[in-house]
């Protein structure tokens, strides 16, 4: 796959120095069926029998008298899921203690008449007007200080009291109403977490944090180095709380923190259904930030849920097909297991510098590369505008009118599509020998003190991605603190930070036969963000039987192998009799000439190897390539330019997704015959046009 928009920057041809060194290393699926590894359906969630299309509808905006031709149209096509409530607290309680649920038990009822499953978001992104007034205590104050008022979204504070108590009550009386309705599947916690808060509230819940998690203030001093410019702190109320740039240490905790003032926002409401709601009703939210933010840790977020949700918006441009399926990857990696895409763009957005079109057959490809990665729920944002509001311009299904606009018809398409897929795709998910690790503390003391400002976090996972998902078509992207011994190959990009569990881990997997890849900047530190007292990769050192003797930022590229690097390189020293040398830096900046780039070193059944600089794409693929074959990874088949492979296996099953992200036509030669799901017969070969999709089934002779 070669996308028309991919991460250009820093990519010249090379070959790897060394690189044996590698080397020696419409229907529902029955009932009965199982799941596939990742994809369980605990308390026999519905969502994983079948696949879900459907949009988010907002009943509330419209007459009770349209309500049935939305039903209606939403039917014709093919959607079986619909999405309410998130943003309508206060039809739901126009004045405190006045709860009218009846609308919303009717709108659930109607979608039963249609076949239309529901779930309910809870509407606690938006609080009504009655309360901001009567309660300002519950506004969020912004880092600048500033209150915010009414009128837009996420203007409540998620660390205030009396807002988590009112929270409670209205999705009490929603669990209360809806939570035994047959025809609700599920919930969504509020709206695309955003936003923290530096009200009195919060400020309070950091300190009462900081002293359970502390003690004593000589062992925060102690972890934060408090010495440094003489920050040292000789009465709790005196630690800052606020945005500005600050110790290290502080910004790190900070951000655990807000995690658990998230964490605890959501548990409140997830407890308000669960002692009214069926255990069979699922609870998700949906997580926006185009899957990559990193306001909190998305793993403790996702830990109270039945499964992880996402937004997935292009914005401007179009589908980057290396980046958003990486994203769709993150997002499996949060629960390990199959996932919703709880609001993805029917066409186009309204908040993007220029907010244009996908072409045609790109919104399809979309959804198709949504279920490649392990979706098995896509819900278009919006089903149709409402006539005022800040987002009138976005894209949707339906007009202002009611009536279908152009990008209706391809949803249909998907609708029918997604129909035929069904049987052969549920219970089924990507399974993956590989893993990239994605660790969120790594990511925030990186972006405290960067460096170098083009060192682009995301790009440099995306540089081991890319050749990694070309040769399997199926990446996991876990946590650093999670269970490896799934996995043949793990790669940790940007593992700054190594706790002694995690360096724990990572030396029983290499011990027990896997092959682990450091790249730059792992180990440097440790949980409270402090310098390893050693060289990196500070305790996995002696594992490595090597160090790193300084890092550079780049200020130009500098020769490695027969390639470059460029942004960042890191002088490596052999330090055991049996680390190899497995990169070395050419003519470069003077303190590199010739000093080892990569090292490598087999441990017992496994390796370690450590990549000290960011490298160009040709000699990451070589490395990958050699490492693959080093760990004993088969290769899928191969894919012309443009194409992306994904597959999901389960229930003795095994299922190819091709997609042609290009404008040209493409032709894939099958490794063997396979049975086409969408379009019916067995083929050896498929021939894809501009945005085409193929879904076909190994293993068959039909």
């Amino acid at each position: 796959m070669n996308p028309r928009n991919s991460r250009q920057s820093g990519r010249w041809k090379a070959a790897l120095i060394g690189s044996a060194l590698l080397l020696a290393l419409p229907s529902a699926m029955p009932a009965a069926a199982t799941t596939a590894p990742g994809a369980s359906a605990a308390n026999g969630q519905e969502q994983f029998r079948k696949l879900y299309l459907g949009s988010a509808w907002y009943p509330e905006q419209w007459p009770e008298e349209r309500w049935a031709e939305d039903l209606r149209l939403m039917q014709a096509h093919g959607a079986n899921v619909v999405r309410i409530g998130e943003f309508a607290w206060s039809a739901m309680e126009p004045t405190e203690g006045a709860y009218d649920m009846g609308w919303l038990v009717r709108a659930v009822r109607l979608a039963a008449k249609y076949d239309i499953k529901v779930v309910i978001g809870t509407p606690t992104d938006t609080p009504p007007a009655w309360m901001t007034q009567k309660y300002p205590e519950v506004l969020r104050i912004d880092g600048d200080g500033k209150r915010l008022g009414h009128g837009g979204r996420r203007q409540f504070s998620i660390s205030d009291p009396h807002y988590r108590q009112l929270s409670r009550d209205i999705v009490s009386r929603m669990a209360q109403a809806l939570g035994h309705e047959p025809n609700v599947i599920g919930w969504q916690i509020g709206n695309e977490y955003t936003d923290e808060s530096y009200d009195p509230a919060a400020k309070a819940g950091w300190i009462d944090w900081l002293k359970d998690r502390y003690g004593t203030l000589d062992k925060l001093n102690d972890a934060w180095t408090t010495q440094y410019w003489s920050q040292t702190y000789s009465d709790w109320s005196q630690v800052p709380f606020n945005t500005e740039k600050g110790n290290p240490g502080l910004m790190l905790e900070q951000k655990r923190y807000i995690t658990s003032q998230w964490v605890a926002f959501q548990k409140n409401q997830i407890d308000a259904i669960r002692a009214h709601a069926l255990p069979a009703q699922f609870i998700t939210t949906n997580l926006g930030g185009l899957g990559w933010a990193n306001r909190f840790d998305r793993y403790a977020i996702n830990r109270d849920l039945d499964f992880a949700s996402w937004d997935n918006y292009v914005g401007a441009g179009h589908l980057q097909p290396y980046r958003n399926g990486a994203s769709h990857d993150l997002v499996r990696g949060w629960k390990r297991k199959n996932f919703w895409v709880m609001e993805i763009q029917p066409g186009f957005v309204n908040w993007a510098p220029v907010s244009n079109m996908l072409y045609p057959g790109e919104t399809r490809a979309m959804a198709w590369q949504a279920i490649g990665h392990g979706a098995d729920g896509i819900l278009y944002w919006q089903w149709r505008n409402a006539l005022n509001g800040q987002e009138t311009m976005h894209g949707s299904i339906l007009g202002p009118d009611g009536k279908p606009l152009p990008v209706y018809d391809e949803v249909v398409r998907i609708g029918r599509e997604m129909a035929r897929a069904t049987p052969v795709l549920a219970g089924t998910a990507p399974v993956s020998p590989v893993a990239i690790l994605q660790d969120y503390p790594s990511r925030w003391t990186i972006d405290f003190q960067p460096h170098h400002k083009d060192y682009d976090q995301i790009g440099v996972l995306l540089d081991y991605y890319v050749p990694l998902k070309d040769a399997l078509g199926s990446v996991d992207i876990v946590e650093a603190d999670g269970p490896l011994d799934r996995y043949k190959l793990v790669v940790a990009p940007n593992l700054a930070i190594l706790t002694p569990d995690m360096t724990a881990r990572l030396s029983a997997f290499v011990k027990a036969g896997g092959h682990l890849i450091l790249g730059p900047r792992s180990g440097q530190r440790d949980a409270y963000d402090r310098l390893q007292p050693r060289r990196q990769p500070g305790p996995l050192a002696d594992l490595l039987g090597g160090q790193v003797e300084q890092f550079y930022a780049l200020d130009e590229p500098v020769a490695v192998g027969t390639g470059t690097a460029r942004i960042w390189a890191e002088d490596l020293t052999a330090k055991a009799s049996d680390t190899q040398v497995l990169l070395r830096y050419g003519k470069a900046n003077g303190w590199l000439d010739g000093h080892a780039a990569a090292l490598t070193r087999q441990v017992g059944k496994g390796r370690i190897t450590y990549v000290g600089a960011l490298i160009d794409p040709d000699l990451m693929k070589t490395l990958i390539d050699d490492a693959l074959k080093g760990a004993g990874v088969a290769r899928d088949f191969a894919v012309p330019a443009d194409v992306e492979l994904m597959t999901r296996q389960g229930d003795g099953r095994s299922i190819v997704i091709l997609i042609n992200h290009g404008k040209e036509a493409r032709s894939v030669t099958l490794p063997e015959t396979m049975t086409d799901i969408l379009e019916g017969g067995t083929k050896q070969a498929v021939t894809l046009g501009a945005e085409g999709v193929a879904v076909l089934q190994r293993g068959t002779d039909k």
